[in-house]
């Protein structure tokens, strides 16, 4: 090249389009959308905010019900490789055959390391608290970062969360996720994943199945317009949906159950009521607590209301009443349902023609966070303010002790207030169904003063055996089979 010569100048990216630009990464922290990282954030703090609840039930011996222990001997069967015996339902009872819930398995391997009722605790607390991502980012996408967050806060403080947290364990905390994450798909328009995501309801519970054939319904509805194929495929799933809950209460349960027949049939309409009128009051009670606080009766503008249709319609029509209330359990598959619902019916209400629905709409999730911040005052969380939930009461921790003179491996047979502390070392019966076995030990919680003769009772249990109290403290009693008694 000669000297003093003009050098070219190269040529610009936008002068020639084919060459491409610079790529340039983005920072880290911006690969992660806020309203996803808003999600996760609230997930942890309501995680923490249950499992405190959770376990200060447990570390106070507050247990409401059996079921944590029924549940546990499961877990602890299968942690070990066995047939998922519960002796709490009956001695060699398979709760396959009382109800369909295999999914529980899944929690062995971390009870195998942690063999603990803390484990199952722990665990539901986790399940339920990541049902807030998918709600969260769900109604986030519909309806931008703030309000989303709103209603993701509002459905952590639900009540039917709390009253779930509130009752030890039960398998119902897998279905909240495998829902929240479904309708999330479905509000998205990705029907593959929906009906993939409800698939595994099937797994936890019997009834499930018809709660999948609802939103399978839901997305052949939401697919039609714009995709026959997915609507049709969709209706394929219903179908296989309750096909699946036909052959669970049919043929499944009735294998595992010794009786040979489905145990809940009774309470469907059985001898005790459960027409659609009895408890109409409660009934109705129910439904104004699902629908008012939860989405101020817009919920009822979407869809994805439908997929709550299968669970109301079981227990309201059941003769069992502790069905049709607000309490215990059965609620927390509803609050994903609804809290999405509103999502989705506010996405079209806010462009309503109406000033007046637009300002409704435009405020309703300011109002619906204000109404489960209030109503939390009087549900389980408001425990987090006292100072009683993070403290070990010095009677538990006697009670404890007397039940350490149980020897591992030993038969009990017990109530309620025993049994968390025995399950994972103990095969414990449920107090006067041990079907002709005399355990070890009888193990009480008499703090009602319903035990007025242990002698008497012990001999009415197992008239072949005799039993010596050998400890009590703070309303508990440890009775001691004689060995010289009886086998």
């Amino acid at each position: 090249m000669r000297p003093n010569m003009p050098v070219p100048a190269l040529p610009s990216a936008s002068a020639h389009p084919l060459i491409p630009e610079p790529v340039t990464h983005p920072p880290r922290d911006r690969l992660v959308s806020p309203s996803r990282r808003d999600a996760w954030v609230l997930a942890g703090v309501l995680f923490l905010a249950y499992a405190v609840v959770s376990l200060s039930r447990y570390r106070h011996m507050t247990n409401r019900s059996w079921d944590l222990g029924i549940f546990e001997q499961a877990v602890r069967a299968y942690a070990h490789l066995r047939v998922p015996v519960a002796d709490l339902k009956g001695p060699g009872f398979d709760i396959l055959g009382d109800h369909f819930s295999p999914v529980t398995a899944l929690l062995a391997p971390v009870y195998r390391v942690f063999p603990s009722p803390v484990t199952l605790l722990v665990a539901q607390a986790a399940l339920f608290a990541v049902s807030a991502v998918p709600v969260t980012r769900a109604a986030g996408a519909l309806l931008g970062r703030r309000r989303g967050l709103a209603l993701g806060l509002a459905y952590g403080l639900s009540w039917g969360l709390q009253r779930a947290v509130d009752f030890d364990f039960h398998e119902i905390c897998f279905a909240v996720p495998l829902i929240a994450w479904s309708l999330e798909a479905v509000l998205a328009g990705r029907w593959r994943r929906a009906l993939c995501w409800a698939a595994p309801l099937v797994l936890v519970k019997e009834d499930l199945g018809v709660t999948l054939a609802a939103i399978a319904v839901v997305v052949a509805i939401r697919a039609r317009r714009t995709s026959s194929r997915a609507a049709w495929y969709a209706l394929g799933v219903a179908v296989l949906g309750l096909a699946a809950t036909v052959l669970t209460l049919t043929l499944v349960i009735p294998a595992f159950n010794t009786s040979g027949a489905y145990g809940y049939w009774d309470k469907v309409g059985g001898s005790g009521g459960g027409g659609p009128f009895d408890g109409l009051d409660t009934k109705l009670r129910t439904l104004a607590w699902l629908l008012i606080p939860t989405s101020g009766l817009l919920a009822l503008r979407s869809s994805l209301l439908l997929v709550a249709v299968p669970t109301l319609g079981w227990r309201f029509l059941s003769s069992e009443s502790s069905y049709w209330g607000t309490d215990w359990h059965y609620s927390a598959v509803l609050m994903p349902v609804v809290t999405l619902a509103l999502a989705d019916a506010l996405t079209a209400v806010r462009h309503s023609p109406r000033p007046r629905v637009r300002s409704y709409a435009h405020h309703l999730p300011t109002a619906v966070v204000a109404a489960a911040l209030a109503l939390t005052t009087s549900l389980p969380l408001s425990a987090l303010t006292e100072s009683d939930a993070y403290r070990k009461p010095a009677g538990v921790t006697a009670v404890e002790r007397m039940l350490a003179r149980i020897p591992d491996g030993a038969s009990v047979e017990a109530n309620i207030g025993p049994i968390s502390r025995l399950t994972s070392r103990c095969r414990v019966f449920w107090i006067g169904e041990t079907r002709g076995i005399n355990p070890d030990f009888i193990a009480v919680d008499n703090n009602r003063k319903w035990l007025k003769d242990a002698d008497a009772y012990t001999r009415k249990l197992h008239p072949h055996a005799t039993y010596t109290v050998v400890d009590a403290t703070h309303g508990y009693v440890l009775m001691k089979r004689d060995t010289a008694g009886g086998p």
